[in-house]
């Protein structure tokens, strides 16, 4: 049987497409842009892969007609909350009118849980959502999901940053809010069963763990976990702007995701019971089992996906292909290269760049200059990489965005995301026993000039630095 999945580069599609790979299924994996797919899923014979811009009805062509079931796992493809819902009550609109042509049976959807009387902007968006997809010409089945926790979840990255940081926190009263966390081992066992189960269609569920804990309590949970001493004092008087300051200055998220987070977080996510449990077998485990899970996961280098690898976390407006190639004129450009003398090393060096391991040279200054990002409003260097020493297009890297790597052709093409008065690249190629690193800026006016210029001395140091230190010998 052949399954559409969409969003199949986001946190869940990547997750789930290995299990209904392994029950058997052929995938049909609905992209933006080919470039992110992942290798695994581009060398693998049972996965055919499509491009398809949501926004843009005329690319579902490329979707062939003989789909059983569909996955919509399509979510907010902008970071702004005056845009979002429109964009998705598109994206949704472009979705049913396509699939309604095919011979899809049921479609699949997650959402969150939005029973409360008064929701967020983000939960009405999910709420519609659904309400949109239902057809007569297919069934639907909807999960509706609380606080999702798993290695790389934003839920869990967002606590851990908090817990790992703050010993002593003074915190917004919504932490006192109550929710039911679920693991994203649970929320991929509902997905992954629900494929043709008739007594599902044309309804939806709540998913949710066996607790109900206050957002409080998760961190002063997670806290115990990792063997830490927390104290949390909750005010009332952080302001919601205040307190998605408070969330982007101290975790990995970008203050606009901070913002529609903290929206939610004063809502309570409490499931509604139902017998969805026993019709699946799923049995939910607790939120310590969740963290513990995820722990383990980081521990292995196993984590299958992140957050911060989604655009969400990104500054890109556009897809990975339009920045791969690097422009040559009206731009500025320092250009360093070095003989090596043992070209796998290097390789491996470039590849593990960045996160904890760092840019080899120059630290401090690097470092530096993730905390002025920090303060214009950017990302500076707070989500590191998903994984110590593989690299994927797509992936976030510091504040980079990974726009080519491929280890055999010895190429790596990095794109700024940083605040800047213009675009930047860096590229590393080996070739003839050479290692090649190329920094190119385009600026954007004259303010873009007056940078270059200003950061020309500190380039020299760092890029020369940076490049002796990937050419040296072990």
């Amino acid at each position: 049987m052949k399954i559409l999945v969409t969003g199949a580069t986001g946190y869940i599609g990547k997750r789930l497409i290995p299990l209904l790979l392994n029950d058997g299924y052929s995938i049909v994996c609905a992209v933006r842009d080919k470039n992110r797919a992942p290798k695994n899923f581009i060398n693998d014979k049972n996965i055919s892969i499509v491009e398809v811009d949501f926004l843009k009805p005329e690319t579902f062509k490329n979707i062939p007609k003989d789909i059983k079931t569909a996955y919509y796992l399509i979510h907010s493809m902008s970071n702004s909350s005056t845009e979002f819902h429109a964009l998705e009550e598109t994206c949704v609109q472009n979705f049913k009118n396509y699939i309604e042509t095919t011979s899809v049976e049921q479609v699949i959807y997650l959402s969150g849980i939005t029973n409360d009387t008064k929701l967020s902007k983000h939960l009405l968006s999910r709420k519609n959502v659904e309400n949109r997809l239902a057809s007569n010409n297919y069934a639907l089945t909807t999960f509706k999901a609380g606080i999702i926790v798993g290695s790389g979840s934003s839920s869990f990255e967002i606590i851990r940053d908090l817990v790992e940081k703050l010993p002593f926190m003074i915190t917004p009263k919504w932490l006192n809010t109550k929710t039911q966390p679920i693991a994203i081992r649970d929320v991929l066992a509902f997905l992954q069963r629900a494929i043709g189960k008739k007594e599902l269609y044309n309804k939806s569920f709540d998913i949710f763990g066996p607790e109900i804990l206050t957002y409080k309590q998760m961190l002063l949970e997670f806290a115990e976990i990792r063997g830490l001493k927390r104290h949390i004092i909750t005010i009332p008087l952080m302001t919601p702007k205040l307190s998605s300051y408070w969330l982007y200055f101290v975790t990995s998220t970008s203050y606009k995701l901070a913002a529609s987070l903290v929206n939610s977080m004063g809502i309570e996510i409490i499931g509604r019971p139902s017998n969805i449990y026993q019709m699946l077998k799923v049995k939910p485990i607790s939120y310590r089992e969740a963290v513990q899970n995820a722990f383990a996961k980081i521990e292995q280098n196993s984590i299958v996906s992140s957050w911060k690898d989604s655009f969400i976390s990104s500054a890109l407006k556009s897809d990975l292909h339009k920045h791969i190639n690097v422009p040559k004129y009206g731009c500025y450009t320092d250009k360093e290269q070095r003989t090596l003398k043992d070209e796998n090393y290097t390789l491996n060096k470039i590849w593990a760049i960045g996160g904890e391991n760092g840019w080899y040279y120059g630290t401090f200054l690097w470092k530096l200059r993730g905390y002025i990002d920090l303060l214009f409003g950017g990302i500076g260097l707070r989500r590191g990489r998903t994984h110590p020493t593989d690299l994927n297009n797509g992936d976030s890297l510091d504040f980079w965005r990974v726009i080519y790597a491929n280890k055999e052709a010895k190429k790596l093409l990095l794109y700024a995301e940083m605040k800047l008065p213009g675009e930047a690249w860096l590229e590393f190629k080996i070739e003839n026993n050479i290692l090649y690193q190329t920094a190119t800026f385009r600026p954007q006016g004259i303010a873009g000039r007056l940078y270059w210029h200003a950061v020309t001395p500190f380039h020299w140091f760092v890029f020369n630095g940076m490049i002796s230190a990937l050419a040296k010998s072990p």
